[in-house]
């Protein structure tokens, strides 16, 4: 379903057109229909030849009320242009105009009302002449341009014709599975509670989702659909909708407001954006100054901070960071107009380059600066990856999401990334990260490892814990890291520590003497050698912590040490004893190896633990063949 939205300057005809159109009456306020004049928001639907739904927004034409008129017109798929021909060209016709041409409205039809009031052919042709030089260069240049005349019918068919030819060349809104729905209105009915209304964008809705108003982060229900006052099961992008939200009072709610589902969507009070100031606006815009932001059905001042320029041109394009006094919410590529306060005017507009900005920019930054220029006219290889730096480790959903791509455009640009090394797949191809920061991150593991190693020269490892906390990564980053970087050989696994492959303790020539002298005296007395506490005299705690986590040495017990290999011969040997007699008992080990009672005692213990004995009374067997 698409919607076009009316523009054009006050009484040249809007609402009287749409209600020869489609039979309603879109001046829905007692006030307007006796002033015979918009200022709200009115709405309508008809069909077209086709059998094409479609609703027209109709927008009030008073400058007065142009801020009305921007709250609804941003959902539009195209524009339903009015100029009247017994007028012609009026004020209010260029600033519309001016505001399709900054929203970038995709599409439009031009109708020349009002024909029935002129007699004179040669007037019209002056009129339509004019119409055309004032649309030369906007996006409605090349729209077609139709005489009507809504009191007799004259043209009418024409004019849907060129609606459905027009629409007809436009893509319907694309469902990227997350619906948004700027409130434009919100009310309440007896027996249905609180309604609100807005043209339905990037995703479905359907009767019994959860939904949250955001930016207040309120939960409800809903209780209903309508799509031009028919009840739905499920509302479609694009369309305009009614939404009956149970749970919710509608004093909790306000126009400009966002229902989403929960959880899709957060707010901001900081957005980047490419900013273009209208040629006829009567000075440049400066930083600091106070605006007048809409974006979607929201309104809110904004102070502008501009960024890479000293001031705003008319004519002139520029980045700025507009510093929000309400959150609202905001995608990348979200058109927008900006307007003086006072007196008001409409001063430029154009779109959202970053929604939610890491941090308060610099004014000359460059680097920042040339981040939003791939952001704003990058290839959606470039979106993405950008994107992808900016979001570090992200699920392919939330990548696709941040991006503000379509689904289908996302995944191929996704693949040409990976297939070019640019972006890479973590943990089973549930996380996305650039190539770049993988590399940056793995290199700070890397130093890590090594300042490690230069600060602790006698120990084989780092605790992975450690490390990782050192770094300061969550754990599916880190464990992806560290497969990665194993399989690319950078480091190795000893338990739970890590080290550089090719990194080894080493000892000082005056360490590797104590170490030497220590040893002769383990293979002086193999199986009864000095202590813990007596090795610890003799060589320190430190050289002693390095030859135990070496394995030079092993610890059993509290205060038993013996060489690896001495260890291996008890344990082949009570192996076998056992194999041929049946069991061992703790004076037949004593005597085999004539050592004393604590270091059998030390040895069958170990045995029992690492699952070889099983202790029964006061023999060992075999735990296991």
């Amino acid at each position: 379903m698409q919607v076009i939205g009316t523009a054009g300057h006050v009484d040249h005809g809007k609402s009287t057109l749409i209600n020869r159109l489609t039979g309603i009456n879109p001046d829905r306020l007692k006030q307007e229909q006796d002033r015979e004049m918009s200022i709200e928001l009115g709405f309508a639907w008809f069909s077209l030849p086709n059998g094409e739904e479609i609703g027209i927004i109709d927008v009030p034409g008073h400058r007065d009320f142009i801020e009305n008129m921007l709250s609804g017109i941003g959902g539009i798929d195209a524009a339903l242009f009015v100029v009247a021909a017994d007028e012609g060209v009026m004020p209010q016709t260029r600033e519309h105009l001016a505001i399709l041409d900054l929203l970038q409205i995709p599409a439009g039809v031009v109708a020349l009302t009002k024909i029935d009031l002129i007699k004179e052919q040669e007037w019209l042709d002056l009129v339509e002449a004019d119409l055309s030089d004032t649309l030369m260069g906007t996006v409605l240049e090349n729209a077609p341009i139709v005489r009507v005349s809504a009191r007799s019918g004259e043209g009418i068919d024409a004019l849907v014709l060129a609606i459905q030819d027009v629409l007809g060349k436009h893509p319907h809104r694309p469902d990227l599975g997350r619906p948004r729905l700027p409130v434009d209105r919100v009310f309440t009915l007896p027996g249905f509670g609180t309604i609100v209304t807005g043209t339905l964008m990037d995703g479905a809705l359907e009767v019994g989702d959860s939904v949250e108003i955001l930016p207040a982060g309120i939960e409800g229900r809903i209780r209903g659909l309508q799509t031009h006052k028919q009840a739905e099961v499920k509302a479609l992008p694009g369309s305009r909708t009614a939404v009956n939200v149970s749970g919710i009072s509608h004093a909790q709610i306000e126009r400009g407001n966002t229902l989403v589902h929960p959880g899709t969507f957060k707010p901001t009070k900081m957005i980047d954006v490419w900013c273009t100031l209208l040629p006829d606006v009567r000075e440049a815009l400066k930083h600091n100054t106070e605006i007048k932001l809409f974006i979607g059905a929201a309104e809110v001042m904004a102070r502008v901070r501009l960024l890479g320029v000293d001031e705003l041109a008319p004519g002139k394009d520029a980045f700025l960071q507009l510093m929000l006094q309400n959150p609202i919410v905001a995608l990348r590529q979200d058109r927008f107009i900006i307007r003086r306060p006072s007196p008001p005017a409409t001063i430029g507009g154009g779109q959202v380059v970053d929604p939610h900005p890491a941090k308060r920019h610099k004014r000359y930054n460059n680097a920042r600066l040339e981040e939003l220029e791939r952001l704003l006219v990058g290839t959606p290889e470039d979106i993405l990856l950008q994107t992808a730096r900016k979001l570090g480790a992200s699920s392919l959903d939330e990548l696709i999401e941040a991006s503000g791509l379509e689904n289908d455009q996302a995944s191929k640009a996704g693949n040409n990334l990976i297939s070019q090394g640019l972006l890479l797949e973590l943990k089973n191809k549930q996380l996305m990260m650039s190539a770049e920061q993988f590399n940056i991150l793995k290199n700070r593991l890397a130093e890590s490892l090594d300042a490690f190693h230069k600060q602790n020269p006698l120990k084989t490892g780092m605790p992975r814990e450690q490390l990782k906390s050192q770094v300061g990564i969550g754990s599916a980053l880190f464990d992806a890291h560290i497969r990665q970087m194993h399989d690319e050989l950078i480091l190795e696994e000893i338990g739970a520590k890590l080290r550089l492959v090719g990194h080894k303790v080493r000892f000082s020539e005056e360490q590797q003497r104590k170490i030497t002298t220590l040893l002769e005296q383990f293979d002086a007395a193999p199986y009864a050698p000095p202590s813990v506490k007596q090795s610890f005299e003799l060589i320190g705690e430190e050289l002693l912590a390095a030859l135990l986590e070496t394995g030079q040495l092993m610890q059993l017990g509290e205060d038993v040490l013996l060489q690896p290999k001495r260890y291996d011969e008890i344990k082949d040997a009570v192996i076998t004893h056992i194999q041929t007699n049946g069991n061992i008992s703790l004076a037949e080990l004593r005597d085999m190896f004539d050592t004393s009672r604590k270091y059998a005692v030390a040895v069958l213990e170990q045995l029992d633990q690492s699952g070889v004995t099983i202790r029964q009374g006061d023999v060992r067997k075999l735990r296991r063949k």
